[in-house]
Parts: C-alpha cells; sequence; structure tokens
C-alpha cells in the first residue's frame, strides 16, 4: 500500500469545500493536503495496523468517556490545519471547549483547527521522514502533545509543544501528562 502526491502548481485550486466533496465521493480512498494545496492520496491500512489502531483509539475512547474532557477522532476525522494543509491522524483529541466554540456546520466538516493530542501509528508503507514532517508540522500549528509509534523499530517519538523531540525504546506504557491527564497507553496491544 502506497501513498501518493499530485503537485497540482496553480493548475487546479481546490475550495475546501470541494476537497471535502472529494474525499465524501471516494471514501475508499484517504485523502490529505499538504499546505502547498498538494493532494495526498493513501490507500487503506491493512487489517494488522487497522486493529492496532482500533486498540489504540479504543483505550483513549474509554478514558475520554470516564473524563469527558474533550472530543476524540479516529483516523476518518479530517483537520483543516491553521497553515492550510487538511490532514487526518490516526488517533486525535481535542479539549471540550474547542469542540463547544465550533458551529454545528464546522462539526460536520473538517474540524478547523489542530488537534490538542494526537497519534501516527507507522504503517509498513508509511515513510519515517515524511511521517516525522507531518508531526513537526502539528506541533507548528498547536499540537500540544503527539505521538509518534513506529512499531517495526519499537520506538516512539513524543512531540510536545516548545519543546525537543523525545525518543523512547520499547515503552510499557505512554503518559499523557498534563494534556491527558490519567491517561496511560498500554503499549502491549501496540507491540
Amino acid at each position: 500500500m502506497n501513498s501518493y502526491t499530485i503537485n497540482f502548481d496553480s493548475v487546479v485550486d481546490l475550495t475546501d469545500e470541494q476537497f471535502f466533496q472529494l474525499c465524501q465521493k471516494n471514501k475508499n480512498l484517504k485523502f490529505e493536503r499538504n499546505a502547498k494545496g498538494d493532494l495526498i492520496i493513501m490507500s487503506p491500512t491493512g487489517g494488522e495496523t487497522s486493529n492496532i489502531n482500533a486498540g489504540l483509539n479504543a483505550q483513549l475512547w474509554n478514558w475520554n468517556a470516564q473524563t469527558k474532557l474533550g472530543k476524540i477522532f479516529d483516523s476518518s476525522g479530517g483537520f483543516k490545519l491553521p497553515n492550510g494543509a487538511n490532514r487526518s491522524p490516526d488517533a486525535s483529541w481535542i479539549i471540550i471547549e474547542k469542540w463547544n466554540s465550533l458551529t454545528p456546520e464546522q462539526r460536520t466538516k473538517f474540524l478547523p483547527l489542530c488537534p490538542d493530542f494526537l497519534v501516527e501509528l507507522m504503517s509498513p508503507s508509511d515513510s519515517l521522514s515524511e511521517t516525522q514532517a507531518k508531526m513537526k508540522e502539528y506541533q507548528a500549528n498547536g499540537m500540544k502533545l503527539g505521538w509518534l509509534i513506529n512499531r517495526k523499530t519499537q520506538k516512539v517519538e513524543i512531540y510536545r509543544a516548545g519543546k525537543d523531540v523525545e525518543i523512547l525504546d520499547s515503552p510499557e506504557t505512554l503518559s499523557g501528562e498534563d494534556v491527558l491527564p490519567g491517561f496511560v497507553l498500554d503499549m502491549s496491544v501496540i507491540w
């Protein structure tokens, strides 16, 4: 499974609404747009990655169901970042105040904000350098905490607002720190 980038170079300027409609009409594909407006087409993940991502989202969902501190989104949820990119992290969360500030119409489209917390789970076909660049993009657009999980190397890169990246080798758990108070991800479902 590969991803492909189409550079429109001012041939076509998709509006946000046109991009949203393109995504809605092609539900078997996953689209993102970078800040330059290039269209990134990704195929669905394989069964193993999808299953692991579901377990990760389940843990996050269960924590949030108890705390009610925000809203959880899976890899189908799209975000329009402040820099203009459209991204869909594998798991993400925003504080409830951000959700409550959105209009009903905004809630039905790609959310016009950057998640406060997110996870990118490397698929076998993902490029590490491209995913790291995406994490830095999230960081520059307001993400407070992000985890880049690489199952192949069993490393986790932790991205925090205003700080250098921290790399962990085969952690047993990951803490949500002060962004997700009390959340601990059990990494046994990941490795």
